[in-house]
């Protein structure tokens, strides 16, 4: 694994784009790992959008990423030490609309479906439309 040069424009570059950010402040706010198909049926995006986003998070030294099985799972990267600065302001954004709270919402009953702590169950997003309209 090569390490990841961040630089600020990288940063906030990655930061700037809504879905990124919500995907940012979901795993800051959940201090979690998700895989793809847990983020799919959690911000109820397409997969193929949803994975762009992920690449530019990584390509950013935002995330970090490994393969279990068929699964990859994502999590937020931990050092340069900067970046826990940058997820204490993430942690602390006012929630200003429904967004934040449902997307916490979703992720908690996504979830609540893993075996022993893994993701075994693909996307199932829409069951949880149906479900919460």
């Amino acid at each position: 694994m090569h390490s990841v040069t961040i630089t600020p424009e990288t940063l906030f570059q990655a930061l700037s784009d809504s879905t990124r950010l919500r995907i940012i402040r979901l795993l800051v706010m959940t201090d979690e790992e998700i895989c793809l198909c847990e983020l799919v049926d959690t911000l109820l995006e397409p997969q193929y959008n949803l994975s762009r986003h992920l690449k530019v998070l990584r390509q950013a030294g935002l995330l970090t990423s490994w393969k279990e099985g068929r699964w990859v799972y994502h999590r937020l990267t931990e050092n340069p030490d900067y970046l826990q600065q940058l997820y204490t302001l993430v942690r602390s954004l006012p929630d200003t609309d429904d967004v934040y709270c449902t997307d916490l919402r979703n992720f908690n009953q996504r979830m609540a479906l893993r075996e022993n702590g893994r993701c075994r169950v693909g996307v199932l997003s829409n069951a949880l439309k149906t479900g919460s309209e």
